[in-house]
């Protein structure tokens, strides 16, 4: 799974959770997403809105995120000024990441790209 770390690196966004006992709640439309920047098995989490222009506002609070192996599992560790905790890389591609969390919730992301609702022709960045 090592290489498949890099592909953690863009937006994504939540297209359904799975709850331990089953019971699924989807996701068709998200005011945020999450953007992840990870090199050298160290990074950051960031909370974005996309805007209309196709651009992206934060929320000014990054998570710091380390990738641990262990296991033969994948771990992105979290950490903030107030909590720590980790999450269980399950798979991850170029389109799709799924995740595995302490209440054993499983959430399923898709990657996604900025969006120009404006039509004003102007590449999104």
């Amino acid at each position: 799974m090592p290489a498949d770390v890099t592909k953690i690196n863009g937006y994504w966004e939540i297209e359904k959770v799975v709850f331990p006992d089953g019971t699924v709640k989807n996701f068709s439309m998200n005011d945020s997403f999450d953007f992840f920047e990870i090199r050298n098995n160290n990074g950051f989490r960031q909370k974005v809105m996309p805007q209309l222009d196709g651009t992206f506002e934060t929320n000014g609070l990054p998570e710091k995120v380390a990738i641990v192996f262990k296991d033969d599992k994948t771990y992105l560790k979290y950490e903030t000024a107030y909590a720590k905790w980790q999450e269980e890389l399950k798979a991850v591609s170029e389109t799709a990441m799924v995740l595995l969390n302490a209440e054993q919730k499983t959430y399923y992301y898709k990657k996604t790209e900025p969006i120009n609702l404006l039509g004003d022709g102007k590449k999104t960045q």
